[in-house]
């Protein structure tokens, strides 16, 4: 286990993990009044209240290279785990650092992850590694188990706006300008391609979580691990929580709140579910 880390950006909602070595590289939040740095200092709710207020351009950056670099350390094996290249230029930027790394240490070894996922997806993913690794697996080992069972991950999310999404070019803009009238919700998942794929538009939180559970089970969930990853919305996580747990009395679920990427485009009332379910493409 000497010598391993693990790496993520913080849209993994993660600014600490116990199991081993590990360090959150921060993503960035920022408007023409303030730059919030997604890091353990952060009041989010704060930060939420207050962009909730903010009329003007708001937008979010990924780390450089140096921050990479700085987070890589004196590490000789390390995973490193970004938020979906389909949204974010956090991949290529990680890839370029371990590029750097590895021409300073070639004896030493690097893996980036693009989950095409984020939030409680990559918690998982993250959790993964941190087993494998104390499971006294090599770096090849772990690099093989991990893409098998990337592969049987999945995220879904139900949010109550999409203005930040649509803003910034993540979804559509008509649809983003649906969401939130008359209590009208989006439900949707991490594509194949890691981007946002919306499957259903459903009225109230009651039809949301059903509609959660149903794309739940349709994609293999059987009482596996679940993370819940909320915005200011822990009634309704428990909510779905309850629910899962009636019907997979075993499942073992994690709520958490989400740090300022995943609540910059969550917003306030978003619910993100990561979980363990069927293969998603081919096998696992």
């Amino acid at each position: 286990m000497m010598r391993f880390k693990i790496v993520s950006d913080s849209s993994a909602d993660l600014t600490a993990f116990s199991a081993v070595p590990f360090a959150s590289v921060p993503l960035k939040i920022t408007t023409s009044e303030a730059e919030f740095v997604d890091n353990a200092e952060l009041d989010v709710s704060d930060m939420i209240g207050r962009l909730e207020k903010y009329s003007g351009r708001s937008g979010s950056a990924c780390p450089n290279v140096n921050d990479w670099l700085d987070a890589f350390a004196d590490a000789e094996n390390i995973f490193c785990v970004t938020i979906t290249s389909g949204l974010s230029g956090s991949y290529n930027s990680a890839c370029i650092a371990a590029n750097e790394y590895l021409q300073a240490h070639p004896e030493r070894h690097v893996y980036v992850i693009d989950t095409l996922s984020t939030g409680p997806e990559s918690a998982i993913l993250i959790e993964k590694l941190g087993q494998l690794i104390l499971a006294g697996k090599s770096f090849d080992e772990i690099v093989a188990e991990v893409k098998r069972y990337q592969n049987t991950t999945h995220l879904i999310f139900a949010l109550e706006s999409l203005h930040n999404l649509a803003n910034n070019g993540r979804v559509n803009r008509v649809v983003g300008k649906i969401t939130g009238l008359l209590g009208i919700r989006i439900v949707g998942k991490a594509s194949l391609q890691g981007t946002l794929e919306i499957t259903n538009k459903v009225r109230g939180a009651e039809k949301t979580l059903a509609e959660i559970l149903k794309n739940m089970e349709q994609t293999g969930y059987n009482g596996g691990k679940v993370r819940i990853h909320h915005c200011e919305n822990r009634t309704s996580a428990e909510s779905l929580c309850n629910r899962l747990l009636q019907k997979f009395p075993k499942a073992e679920i994690i709520i958490s709140t989400t740090r300022a990427l995943c609540s910059f485009y969550a917003e306030r009332g978003g619910l993100l579910v990561g979980y363990e379910g069927a293969c998603k493409k081919g096998e696992a």
